[in-house]
């Protein structure tokens, strides 16, 4: 796994229940979420039938799909609701100096 890092923003860009998507270097989309505070990324594709999860609803920890109505744990990447049932991939996000750190 290539453990480059990318700068996905300002914390103050993403208020608390909201998401961002960004595009990493590597082509890859992924959804930045702020969770009460904390933020955390994912793919931004639902593993079910590959929509954008940035349509979706960000409700505590979970996103929900608005294609199918599966939810995923932001925190962990675990499909909570069918009909998703393949977790999401997670990456570490760290903040640096008011910065959104995401390596992937």
């Amino acid at each position: 796994m290539n453990n480059s890092q990318f700068d996905a923003g300002s914390i103050n860009e993403i208020k608390p229940g909201k998401t961002k998507r960004v595009d990493a270097a590597n082509g890859k989309r992924i959804l930045v979420c702020n969770v009460d505070g904390e933020f955390y990324a994912v793919d931004d594709r639902c593993t079910h039938e590959d929509s954008s999860l940035y349509l979706g609803c960000l409700k505590g920890e979970r996103i929900h799909c608005s294609l199918h109505g599966g939810e995923f744990s932001v925190k962990t990447g675990v499909a909570l609701a069918e009909p998703a049932e393949i977790a999401l991939q997670t990456y570490p996000v760290r903040i640096e100096d008011g910065r959104i750190l995401i390596s992937c």
